[in-house]
């Protein structure tokens, strides 16, 4: 039964990452929201397919209820809570309809999420921090699980959104794609017509049971101290709750990886939480993955880094110097890696991974610098160098 579900999500994230391009890190998101039950926030432009991913998601939890609104800042209580109950005023009692409301949601998506006004911004956020609606004053428990909101920009300090905002646990930037190949694909529809699997609400909620029993290793909560050590020295203050729920991320993530402990490699998702103000973005990740990544993984990511350069200086020039260059930089790179290899037994497979890329990258380098306009660039250069010698 474990693996059965497990072997399902890893369909689903597979599946979700065919149909939506460049969008890995927030599937990856939505799923560990939903393990954690936890709420996700998405702040990109229009376009983005912020609202798709979110109602593709509860279409492949069968028997879930999902409940999606466009937020303005003319929206009424009516329109997410439900409109009140007439007999119920006849009777002198204030008393909401909530059917097929947020209230009786399993799944949320909140478009617009900052255009919620003061009508309904408390009965909001207790309903996404503590899960409950106070009907008639009476606090009725929901079955909420996440909340995905979605908006084109960050709320302004004076619009007084800070407790709202902070009730994300997990916040993703997210942008148009990037690549054109995947921008060419997603024209053509690819992936659209992929068969989505499903998983039901009863399998879900056995996943959340094996979540919550995630083991975190001493190592991994000394790491945390250590992050808030020296978040801290950076001037970046995360409220004890948000390090508490956290783990909660911690454990998600382990979960989807099928494993039943988490990795000091999971704390990198934690660069999406602990962050106060977008200013703080770039310090909190790079302290982040300084915890996240062992030494041997941080040269990985040195190598790929430099490798990526490489790559494209060719891309961007194309003189007979900088190719020269290039080639040899990418030879060094490649003998890098296969000592690193040979130095570090265990860790071939995750090297080898970047290896296979860098080799790649070298030879499409090579094609390249092959090309007759390249090699007819390379013969005027060095006959215009000859005539300056003799001259």
């Amino acid at each position: 039964m474990i693996f059965t579900n497990c072997n399902k999500l890893e369909e689903i994230r597979q599946a979700l990452n065919s149909k939506f391009f460049e969008r890995e890190n927030e599937v990856e998101g939505i799923l560990v929201a939903l393990l954690s039950r936890q709420h996700m926030l998405m702040i990109g432009p229009a376009g983005t397919a912020k609202s798709a991913l979110s109602s593709e998601l509860s279409k492949i939890i069968e028997g879930s209820a999902y409940f999606q609104w466009l937020l303005t800042k003319f929206s009424t209580p009516e329109e997410v809570f439900g409109p009140l109950s007439l007999k119920g005023l006849e009777q002198g009692v204030y008393q909401r309809i909530i059917t097929s409301k947020m209230p009786e949601a399993n799944i949320v998506f909140l478009d617009e999420i900052f255009k919620a006004n003061s009508a309904i911004l408390n009965s909001l956020l207790t309903l996404i921090n503590e899960r409950l609606f106070y009907n008639n004053g009476s606090p009725v428990q929901v079955p909420l699980m996440s909340v995905i909101g979605a908006s084109n920009e960050y709320p302004e300090e004076e619009e007084g959104l800070d407790a709202l905002f902070d009730r994300f646990l997990l916040r993703f930037e997210i942008d148009f794609i990037a690549d054109e190949t995947n921008f060419v694909s997603m024209l053509k529809a690819a992936g659209q017509t992929i068969q989505m699997p499903f998983m039901t609400m009863e399998e879900l909620l056995h996943l959340q049971f094996l979540t919550d029993r995630v083991v975190i290793p001493d190592e991994v909560y000394k790491a945390l101290s250590k992050i808030r050590v020296e978040l801290r020295d950076e001037g970046i203050r995360p409220s004890d709750r948000r390090f508490k729920q956290s783990l909660s991320v911690l454990q998600a993530k382990a979960m989807i990886n099928q494993r039943q402990v988490v990795q000091m490699d999971d704390i990198a998702i934690l660069e999406n939480v602990l962050w106060e103000k977008v200013e703080q973005k770039d310090a909190v990740s790079y302290i982040i993955r300084n915890h996240a990544h062992d030494v041997i993984t941080q040269t990985l990511y040195s190598l790929q880094n430099e490798a990526n350069e490489v790559f494209y200086s060719i891309l961007q020039d194309q003189s007979p110097e900088t190719g020269m260059e290039a080639t040899q930089k990418m030879m060094a790179l490649v003998a890098d890696l296969n000592k690193l290899k040979n130095q570090n037994e265990s860790r071939k497979a995750d090297i080898d991974v970047l290896l296979n890329k860098v080799t790649s990258m070298q030879h499409e380098m090579l094609d390249r610098i092959l090309e007759p306009c390249y090699l007819d660039n390379l013969k005027e250069k060095r006959c215009s160098t000859s005539i300056f010698f003799k001259m």
